[in-house]
């Protein structure tokens, strides 16, 4: 018998500790490899923490509403291997941000009313779990501590997190609308004011018959982050018509068979995604991200895809290193991804690291779009709906007008980083891959 350590896995490069939510395995049960033994939280995300190995969980080294730091051990779980203990690996680490931020940007650590009141206010220190039972983050806390915000106010906040948990998000929405901000008395230097980054606000009239639907957790950091991608890019966007008469062909031509064979069905997603890598290799400019004026070129081609989830919101999973995978490896990565979005089965690391985003606004029947750039990224696509159209063709017998599947590609890019020669010509080369596909092409 062996037994293995299981060590609090790194959730993100800020984020140095999580708290259990609770356990998932009792001492003395059964565990398959993969199987959850815990759901913890961070400020960033909510997650599971799997099991490395088959085997029997021997002991649990902490408790719900304990605060473990990254690294430190949560479980050990003994397993029929030689004698001998073991440190089981962690999770991969995210490349970018935790599993919300693949759709959203986390807020500043600390907001700042900017404030006062004649009466100073005392705020008393915020428990870890109220006398209602409900569980407050470390960071969740300490916002409150610095900006004055009671347990009692905490307890009237409408939290969007897992049971109605107050998120930061939630709090650093409630700070605004405070009537009055009492006046805090410094609780450590270290906690200077930042201002905090907010998705705007204005005050709505109401009619009658109105409804008020607070948005959900996703919908919140969707809208966050497409502020935030607007206010931090100049947005640019470029368009070409590309006529995919050909590609449709061959699609249909080889799509049973293909299924017949693989089991997979072929959709136009991986075959953009194809031209989309090809592009990108002959026009590295516009995989890149901007950190201040350093320019990051990557090196690795990770294509983020946007898909839909049951709650109608949007999540973008990423396929990494798309430009090692064929058109069968790339089919079988979109669909697994798409129907595990479809089913909120995706893991943390898989909604991290993209360089480049592809969208599918012709899934809902649009023409064109103007895409939203995914920070950090720099550059987005948008594919529209394949159409019949009438079209003027070259033929040898002179210039003729035959129908035509045509569709609009829709680039937007960073403007402080990519030109419009370069966002403008790397449209057009994605629509010649698309134009020039080979019809006899085997698959």
């Amino acid at each position: 018998m062996a037994k293995v350590e299981v060590l609090m896995p790194k959730m993100g490069e800020s984020v140095a500790e999580a708290t259990v939510i609770r356990w998932l395995k009792e001492v003395g049960d059964t565990i398959e490899m993969d199987e959850p033994i815990m759901e913890i939280a961070t400020d960033k995300v909510d997650s599971e923490i799997p099991s490395p190995v088959d085997g029997v969980l021997a002991e649990q080294c902490c408790q719900t509403d304990d605060v473990v730091q990254v690294g430190s051990p949560v479980a050990y779980i003994t397993t029929e291997a030689a004698e001998g203990a073991k440190t089981a690996p962690a999770t991969p680490e995210p490349v970018a941000k935790a599993v919300a931020e693949v759709v959203a940007v986390a807020t500043p650590e600390v907001a700042s009313n900017g404030h006062s009141t004649n009466g100073a206010v005392e705020v008393m220190d915020v428990p870890r779990r109220s006398e209602s039972g409900r569980f407050y983050s470390p960071l969740v806390r300490t916002i409150a501590l610095k900006e004055g915000v009671s347990v009692q106010e905490l307890e009237s906040i409408s939290g969007s997190g897992r049971d109605g948990r107050v998120t930061k998000t939630d709090i650093l929405n409630y700070i605004p609308t405070k009537e009055a901000q009492p006046v805090v008395k410094p609780i450590a230097p270290a906690l200077q004011s930042k201002p905090l980054a907010s998705i705007g606000h204005q005050t709505v009239p109401l009619m009658e018959g109105d409804e008020i639907v607070e948005m959900d957790r996703m919908r919140k950091l969707i809208a966050e982050h497409m502020v935030m991608s607007v206010q931090t890019s100049p947005h640019v966007t470029s368009y070409v018509e590309a006529d995919v008469t050909n590609l449709v062909m061959w699609r249909n031509k080889v799509k049973d068979d293909f299924f017949k064979r693989e089991g997979e069905k072929l959709t136009f997603t991986p075959i953009f995604i194809e031209c989309l890598v090809n592009a990108i290799k002959e026009m590295p400019g516009v995989n890149v991200s901007l950190d201040g004026q350093n320019i990051i070129k990557r090196k690795s081609i990770n294509m983020g895809m946007a898909a839909a989830m049951p709650s109608g919101n949007l999540i973008v999973p990423v396929i990494k290193n798309a430009d090692q995978k064929n058109l069968l490896g790339l089919t079988k990565a979109v669909n697994d991804l798409a129907n595990r979005a479809r089913t909120n089965k995706l893991k943390p690391e898989e909604i991290q690291g993209g360089t480049y985003t592809l969208t599918n606004v012709g899934t809902f029947g649009n023409v064109m779009g103007t895409p939203i750039i995914n920070q950090p990224q720099v550059a987005i696509m948008a594919v529209g709906a394949i159409r019949k159209k009438p079209a003027v063709i070259e033929t040898p017998a002179g210039d003729a007008i035959a129908i035509r599947h045509m569709m609009f590609l829709s680039h937007s890019y960073d403007h402080r980083i990519v030109d419009g020669a370069l966002g403008g010509s790397f449209v057009r080369k994605v629509a010649d891959f698309l134009e020039n596909w080979d019809i006899n092409r085997t698959i």
